[in-house]
């Protein structure tokens, strides 16, 4: 008796350790990656977007509470742009420009894929205010959610719901562009 006894307390006692040892020690870092900035900074997908959002100074915005929706392009979407647009844009003298397409891809509040019932409701077709001011038009085309930017271009959602602590992110095969 007095055995079960000392093998509960000292296993007791090492739950008590173990968990104020890692709640001392959690890395900042550690819950970053369970936001915007975090999960795509995990993906090598996303490594131009993140560097883009970096060279914006954007990640605390993207790691505040939100929540935020998300429409990231792939480094594949960022492929599509014209030779040399990367790193014009990187420049620090285009920061406003950057800041300008990133912020657009940016949409206050949480839609997920269920939200594509509000485009079925209204005719085909749901005009999404962003962060960045201008308006994206999301449409069904051939079952497949697309999203029409200020300019006319359209993109197709790639992947949806991705489930972050401060919003949802949609993969996107290119980038879209404000007016």
């Amino acid at each position: 008796m007095k055995t079960k006894n000392l093998v509960l307390l000292f296993l007791f006692s090492f739950s008590l350790v173990f968990a104020y040892n890692n709640e001392s020690t959690t890395d900042p870092i550690e819950k970053e990656a369970k936001t915007i900035v975090g999960v795509a900074a995990s993906n090598k997908n996303f490594s131009t977007l993140v560097a883009a959002v970096k060279s914006a100074k954007l990640v605390d915005v993207l790691t505040e509470k939100g929540p935020f929706t998300v429409f990231a392009p792939t480094n594949d979407a960022f492929a599509k742009l014209p030779e040399g647009t990367i790193p014009t844009l990187l420049k620090p003298e285009n920061k406003k420009l950057l800041t300008s397409i990133l912020t657009y891809h940016v949409v206050t509040g949480k839609f997920d894929a269920k939200a594509v019932g509000a485009i079925k409701a209204n005719g085909g077709k749901f005009v999404i205010k962003t962060v960045q001011g201008n308006e994206l038009t999301a449409m069904i085309k051939d079952g497949n959610v697309l999203l029409k930017d200020a300019k006319g271009n359209v993109s197709k959602v790639i992947i949806t719901d991705v489930s972050v602590s401060n919003g949802i992110i949609h993969a996107i095969d290119s980038v879209i562009m404000p007016e």
